[in-house]
């Protein structure tokens, strides 16, 4: 390994654990380009509360995203839902969401995917740290946490059967992420 080669490797375990918090060994996908997009939600803003029935407290559907500005060669558009607040609980970032192989052509998720595997267009959901599919937000009581979530828009179909882990669709997004997408919402329990 050479000297820059090095060098970008450290650089990039230094910002996952920033980005993922300690305890968190997941891998971040690399975007030399520091491109980015636009990654919306018409049901909440961007750092704002995430409404109770996306939540375990209500019909714990997942919310509607929406996406704009994928750069020239995108292919598809993979998801990541997690909770870096849930460390000092459960021991590592709690994975809310995995979805991938979303069809370039989607500019938009509607509310309350099916918490199938195999989703229309060749999409496909991964298990996340309890289940295949959308689990939505259930902290502590009394504690608020602040989600993530990061859509990674993909230069090729990614060969990841339905029910992958988040550990498995990172390692499968390098080389592959062309730019991202990022916002977060808040929930809390009484």
């Amino acid at each position: 390994m050479d000297a820059r080669t090095l060098m970008v490797c450290a650089a990039a375990a230094a910002a996952s654990m920033l980005i993922a918090g300690c305890g968190d060994s997941s891998p971040e996908p690399v975007v030399e380009s520091g491109v980015s997009f636009e990654l919306t939600s018409p049901a909440f803003p961007d750092g704002g509360p995430i409404p109770a029935m996306y939540t375990c407290d209500g019909e714990d559907v997942s919310p509607p995203l929406e996406w704009k500005g994928l750069p020239a060669g995108s292919f598809t558009v993979a998801l990541v839902m997690d909770d870096p607040d849930a460390v000092p609980v459960a021991g590592h970032v709690w994975d809310h969401w995995i979805i991938y192989n979303i069809p370039m052509r989607a500019t938009a998720m509607a509310e309350a995917i099916p918490l199938t595997p195999d989703l229309p267009g060749g999409a496909r959901q991964g298990k996340g740290s309890s289940d295949i599919g959308y689990q939505g937000p259930c902290p502590p009581p009394g504690q608020t946490h602040t989600y993530r979530f990061r859509a990674f828009a993909v230069d090729t179909m990614l060969d990841l059967p339905a029910g992958a882990s988040k550990q498995q669709l990172l390692e499968a997004l390098d080389g592959h992420v062309l730019a991202v997408g990022a916002m977060t919402g808040t929930y809390s329990r009484q």
